[in-house]
């Protein structure tokens, strides 16, 4: 299971962040990232350095289980909750391609205040705000149910806040400016990650 997570793994990064920025550069001729933003100590420099973090820690954790540096926490390691761990990773890689796919030419990945692009409603964005950060989320549980080690359940908790930072601290107060009465609007009926949980105040 070590090695089929490993698999899956690569794959998710090649697909998510390499397949879709091929695509984003022939759509629109920018690769869509912005990087880490804000200063050194800050909230949202924090949310970049999670999310790499995250990103570190999710590969490395079945590498050092392969070579036996790392132990499984037994607790969480058995069949079911393996196979589980499959069909949710499955599944997050998809609703991420598919959640990227829908945002079209207005796909970034950070924020940068002196763009403006298209609010994206349709699709997965009919019933939640942030689909890409929900399948990401649905991928890393996944592949730490897969190989559940002390690191993988850091790299999903890294993750997690990341994500939480990201969106409340950088992405929501920036919609909120440049998109104005529009996205107050779609945020008070369409939930955060979860259909109809995290709606805005209209």
């Amino acid at each position: 299971m070590t090695v089929a997570a490993l698999v899956l793994y690569v794959a998710y990064m090649a697909i998510a962040f390499g397949v879709r920025t091929i695509m984003q550069v022939r759509a629109t001729g920018s690769t869509g990232f912005v990087g880490i933003g804000g200063r050194p100590g800050s909230l949202p420099w924090l949310a970049g350095v999670l999310f790499a973090v995250a990103i570190v820690a999710g590969f490395v954790s079945p590498l050092l289980v392969l070579t036996d540096t790392l132990s499984l926490i037994e607790a969480l390691d058995g069949p079911a909750l393996n196979w589980i761990g499959v069909a949710l990773a499955a599944a997050g890689i998809a609703l991420t391609f598919a959640s990227q796919t829908a945002m079209g030419a207005s796909w970034r990945i950070g924020v940068d205040e002196s763009e403006r692009t298209e609010l994206v409603t349709s699709g997965p964005f009919t019933r939640m705000r942030n689909p890409i950060f929900t399948a990401m989320l649905l991928a890393a549980l996944g592949l730490a149910l897969m190989v559940p080690t002390a690191w993988s359940i850091a790299a999903l908790l890294a993750l997690f806040v990341a994500l939480e930072l990201q969106v409340r601290i950088i992405e929501e107060p920036y919609l909120l400016s440049a998109q104005g009465e529009e996205y107050r609007s779609y945020a008070a009926r369409t939930g955060r990650f979860l259909p109809g949980v995290g709606k805005l105040a209209s």
